[in-house]
C-alpha cells in the first residue's frame, strides 16, 4: 500500500496496532523521509461519547548551512481530536481552513521566524 503526498510516493514500511509508517523517495539508512499515520479510537465515558484522535507525522533529514552540524531532522506533526457525532462537513471545513493556513505566508513566517503575534 502506498501514500501520495505532493506527488511523492511513500511506501508502507512498518505496521503496528493503529499505526503505519511509510518510507519516502529520499529515505535511506542515513537520511529520513518518513511519514507515520496513527489513530486512537474514541472511548465513551458516562455522559460523553468520546473523541477519536488521529496523528500524521512527517520526518525528513535536512542538509544544514551555517550550523554546528551538517544535517538534522525536521519534523512536522499534525494531530486532530474529533468528538463522536461531528458532522463530516464540519470536519472538512476545519481541515480545509487549517490546510489553507499551513500553506499561507503567515504560517511560513510563523515557522521560519517563530513569529506568534500578527
Amino acid at each position: 500500500m502506498s501514500l501520495t503526498i505532493n506527488a511523492k510516493t511513500y511506501t508502507a514500511d512498518s505496521y503496528q496496532k493503529d499505526s503505519v509508517g511509510y518510507t519516502g523517495p529520499a529515505h535511506t539508512l542515513s537520511v529520513k523521509d518518513y511519514v507515520r499515520l496513527l489513530r486512537n479510537a474514541a472511548k465513551a465515558v458516562v455522559g460523553f461519547s468520546g473523541v477519536s484522535r488521529t496523528d500524521a507525522k512527517l520526518t525528513r533529514t535536512l542538509t544544514l548551512t551555517g550550523a554546528l552540524t551538517t544535517a538534522h531532522d525536521a519534523i512536522l506533526d499534525v494531530s486532530m481530536s474529533v468528538p463522536v457525532g461531528a458532522a463530516s462537513a464540519d470536519i472538512d471545513a476545519m481541515l480545509n481552513d487549517f490546510g489553507a493556513f499551513v500553506a499561507s505566508a503567515t504560517f511560513k513566517t510563523h515557522v521560519k521566524n517563530q513569529t506568534v503575534a500578527y
